[in-house]
């Protein structure tokens, strides 16, 4: 990890660097940065509780005061830096992973902050540190999560079959390298589950890559709207809805139904003042995407449940729609 790292460093200036440390440290991303700082003797700088509380406005001051060349963000906060006011002069990346970033997003900060690079990444507490978007010209492959990561063999297999798929193809995305895991303790029934008889483990995960090398992470796979016998992700609908100017935000979730088994529905968070339909929602989706993909249902809500890392906690939808009028479809 430190020579990998240690590598990447165009322009090792000793004293300059600066990480601001914005993921936790029980987090895979906040835990491999700390170890890098440690490792290359860069400085790191670590937000306390009462800076955390504060949100956007916490971490651009910390950012603005120790002068910080990198630091690490989930996306709300990316998405935060573009619309507060603030003087980052001395930032140069800033490291972004731990739940899709929408594409209005990433383009909105690359204009606000020109000279800064947005470094998208993967991975997970199984797995470490699966891929990452290193120097300016892969960071300008927007919806990427960067090539895969020194150390890191992937794949991309059928997940029903098995079988591994091609360049371009979708599937489950196994990994093996020596910072996988070596299995959950005391739990041999989700080891038998994780990994594939070869020792791959299973990251749960839709994706594909591409002919440059670049990984795209489409879904998780459990989460997939299943339609007809068609399989949906709720993500790609999402980067659709976001991309309406007059959304702010969007949620996609399956919701039962009788004859196709279960259909996709939209939360939609609207900008203030905004007038816009659910025939209009409806229609932008339409126009593109597959027909069987298409949203069926909008409802408009004030806002979408996230972690702090900007996940959609998928559990509290349901709760938006238990007794209103989808309940009724």
């Amino acid at each position: 990890m430190a020579a990998g790292s240690h590598a990447l460093l165009e322009k090792p200036t000793p004293g300059r660097e600066r990480m601001l440390l914005g993921a936790p440290m029980f987090h895979s991303m906040g835990f491999y940065f700390t170890l890098k700082g440690v490792a290359l003797g860069q400085t790191t700088v670590v937000m306390t509780d009462a800076v955390a509380q504060r949100g956007v406005k916490g971490v651009m001051e910390a950012a603005e005061r120790w002068a910080v060349t990198e630091m690490t963000a989930s996306p709300p906060v990316v998405v935060g830096l573009t619309k507060e006011r603030c003087s980052l002069g001395a930032l140069e990346r800033v490291i972004c992973g731990g739940a899709p970033l929408p594409r209005v997003a990433a383009e909105r900060f690359r204009r606000r902050f020109p000279n800064v690079d947005l470094c998208m990444g993967y991975g997970s507490t199984e797995a470490g540190g699966i891929s990452l978007m290193i120097g300016r010209e892969e960071c300008a492959r927007i919806g990427s999560a960067g090539r895969v990561s020194e150390n890191v063999e992937v794949k991309i297999v059928d997940h029903i079959t098995g079988k591994p798929l091609s360049v371009g193809q979708k599937g489950e995305l196994l990994v093996r390298g020596p910072a996988v895991m070596t299995g959950y303790v005391g739990d041999n029934e989700a080891n038998a589950t994780a990994f594939d008889s070869d020792g791959w483990l299973k990251t749960g995960d839709l994706c594909y890559i591409d002919q440059d090398g670049f990984l795209f992470v489409v879904d998780r796979l459990k989460e997939l709207i299943k339609y007809k016998g068609y399989q949906v992700p709720p993500a790609e609908l999402e980067l659709v809805l976001q991309s309406l100017p007059e959304v702010v935000d969007a949620a996609v979730m399956p919701f039962p139904h009788e004859e196709a088994g279960q259909i996709p529905i939209a939360l939609v968070v609207r900008q203030p003042g905004s007038k816009v339909s659910e025939a209009q929602v409806i229609d932008h989706v339409a126009a593109r995407v597959a027909p069987y993909k298409k949203i069926r249902k909008v409802l408009f809500v004030d806002s979408i449940p996230k972690s702090p890392a900007g996940k959609i906690l998928r559990r509290q939808l349901m709760n938006y729609v238990q007794f209103g009028p989808v309940s009724r479809l």
